[in-house]
């Protein structure tokens, strides 16, 4: 292993980046004026014990600590287990949100079993539905799959800033910039996932779902003001 490759995957070097940009985030975010909207239905739901299923793009990802409150019930991420995936659920652990590393390694039915177990233990879970490697803005059906196999409620959420700085990654990663207006917008998704839903159906509800998360996205975008009006 080089020497590079050593320092990029030492523990030292993790938490001095996710130190950084932990301390960036909150930084934006409290110098920043901001509205919250659509979270009513969610927090409720979080609040009396209620696991449920948050889902985001990839591109919008960095705020979710602020979308989704720690201080109402516990939520886990769920990350691939690459490098990025571990610097991501490490900086998200800084907010006090759980993980759980997608592993090439780690057999599904092992998986499917470790997030299923602490759903039952009413831990809600966070995907990122383009994650970790894109296409961007294209859903995977892992949110289907896990409400299928959990029976939770799925929640769409997005924030967007007037001013934002875009991380040169697959996705044009987003944070806010300082001193700038926002807003996070939160909606349920109404689709339901049957048992046994063939794959005609699921490609049918992946689009649905899909089609809701743009929506949000791109209201919450017109919201702060970085499109016109229709």
């Amino acid at each position: 292993m080089s020497l590079r490759r050593k320092i990029v995957d030492s523990p030292a070097f993790f938490r001095l980046v996710t130190g950084l940009f932990a301390a960036y985030i909150r930084f934006a975010h409290a110098s920043s004026r901001w509205q919250r909207q659509g979270f009513e239905a969610m927090d409720d739901a979080v609040r009396t014990g209620e696991p449920v299923i948050f889902v985001v793009w990839h591109q919008r990802l960095m705020m979710a600590p602020y979308m989704f409150d720690v201080s109402l019930g516990p939520i886990c991420s769920l990350t691939s287990a690459g490098r990025a995936g571990r610097m991501v659920g490490a900086l998200l652990g800084r907010f006090g949100w759980q993980n759980v590393s997608m592993s090439s390694h780690k057999r599904h039915v092992t998986l499917s079993r470790e997030v299923l177990r602490r759903m039952r233990q009413g831990i809600s879970v966070g995907i990122a539905a383009d994650g970790p490697r894109g296409p961007a803005r294209i859903s995977s059906t892992v949110p289907l799959t896990w409400a299928r196999s959990a029976g939770c409620r799925v929640f769409v959420v997005s924030f967007s800033a007037n001013r934002v700085v875009e991380i040169p990654s697959w996705d044009r990663m987003w944070l806010p910039a300082p001193f700038t207006r926002g807003v996070f917008l939160c909606r349920e998704w109404a689709g339901e996932v049957p048992r046994k839903a063939g794959e005609d159906q699921i490609e049918a509800l992946r689009r649905d779902f899909e089609t809701t998360l743009e929506a949000v996205t791109t209201y919450s975008d017109r919201v702060a003001g970085r499109l016109a009006e229709d």
